[in-house]
């Protein structure tokens, strides 16, 4: 079991308040983070993650009876968003391949690459030019570098980005797999249908 507990976070940009006194504690298995552009879904992930530091309150995590601070955590998650972008003269296996390297000190029983691209329906994809892809070929090669480490917590941010009906029912099946194997799945969209695959919902525009 994961266990997450936020209290009292607050993350300021110089005068401009994003997140305000924020606490909730989360120990299933899909967490959605909903609300309108701006709210500060993608700033409450990196701050879950450790990505950003905030400016007050505190974030605990709880994996496998191990306590972590946000800034301890990034070993045991992986994450996926629009800003994050892989190598364009790279193909995707030699993409992945690169972050499995970065990973070396993780968890010895991670995916294979092949794995992870049967994953995500993108074994097709494995010798071709990350730059040459479509950019709904390059989510789910993004989606894939997620869990390159095979995380504990994956980190969402707007996953069904350019996926059409076949990649969001890949992304429904991937959720499914991910909960029935006990992972934490934080998932940041205003898309309903998105977020009717997550168990509880925090709205950020609430």
């Amino acid at each position: 079991m994961i266990h997450l507990r936020v209290s009292n976070l607050n993350k300021t940009f110089g005068k401009q308040s994003v997140i305000q006194n924020l606490s909730f504690t989360f120990q299933n298995n899909v967490l959605g983070i909903a609300g309108a552009n701006g709210s500060g879904k993608s700033t409450l992930l990196k701050l879950l993650t450790g990505l950003l530091k905030p400016t007050s309150g505190e974030i605990t995590w709880k994996i496998s009876d191990k306590l972590y601070k946000a800034n301890q955590v990034k070993k045991e998650l992986g994450f996926s968003a629009p800003s994050i972008q892989l190598y364009d003269e790279l193909t995707s296996a030699e993409n992945l391949k690169f972050l499995q390297s970065l990973h070396q000190n993780g968890k010895p029983d991670r995916e294979s690459i092949p794995a992870l691209l049967q994953l995500f329906e993108a074994d097709h994809l494995a010798d071709k030019y990350y730059g040459e892809l479509s950019t709904g070929q390059q989510q789910r090669i993004k989606l894939a570098s997620a869990c390159i480490n095979n995380p504990s917590v994956i980190c969402l941010d707007e996953p069904g980005t350019n996926l059409d009906t076949a990649g969001i029912e890949m992304l429904t099946n991937f959720i499914d797999q991910s909960k029935r194997s006990g992972k934490m799945i934080l998932l940041a969209s205003n898309q309903e249908q998105e977020l009717r695959l997550c168990e509880e919902v925090l709205n950020l525009s609430n």
